[in-house]
């Protein structure tokens, strides 16, 4: 009796240490591979200056979604970006950050028109004491970020004042 339950506690340390590490591997997973959660993808449009820039984004509903972000990837496409969607308005004081992102990101926080309101550059963070990386602040209230290469808003002139939309949102700012 004491091999066969020296033999199950065994066994259930194995699988216990199994599905542990298989959790580890989930969360370290490359970000831009085909890794076990993909975000939805959805068309969304930048109408500024009588032009329009189409974007295919990543769409972030979720607390998890949105935590997890761009972070580890170190290539974003030039017509990408990921788009943070929230069910409530966002305080002026939220922000973003960059522990654990690689790419130079361009953030532009929406309001309830769906028009961009602010819009800041950020630098990744090299520490790895997320204590230690600086948090953008919006600056404003918003119910959606959109994070974009570096340099695409300026790019392309997009400024504050310019109209999004993107599936489920009604086209056109109010």
């Amino acid at each position: 009796m004491i091999a066969a339950s020296a033999w199950l506690s065994r066994r259930v340390q194995g699988v216990a240490l199994a599905g542990l590490a298989a959790l580890l591997l989930a969360w370290q997973w490359p970000a831009g591979a085909e890794g076990p959660a993909r975000l939805e993808t959805a068309p969304l449009e930048i109408h500024a200056d009588g032009e329009s820039h189409r974007l295919e984004v990543e769409v972030a509903r979720t607390s998890a979604e949105r935590m997890r972000g761009l972070m580890e990837r170190d290539y974003l496409a030039d017509d990408a970006g990921m788009l943070f969607l929230y069910q409530t308005p966002q305080p002026p004081d939220g922000g973003f950050w960059m522990y654990r992102t690689l790419i130079p990101l361009d953030i532009a926080f929406l309001d309830a028109d769906g028009r961009i309101a602010a819009i800041y550059t950020m630098l990744p963070c090299p520490s790895r004491d997320p204590q230690e990386c600086p948090v953008t602040l919006a600056g404003v209230t918003y119910i959606a970020a959109l994070e974009v290469n570096a340099g695409y808003f300026a790019e392309r002139g997009i400024e504050k004042g310019a109209c999004v939309s993107w599936p489920g949102r009604q086209s056109g700012c109010d």
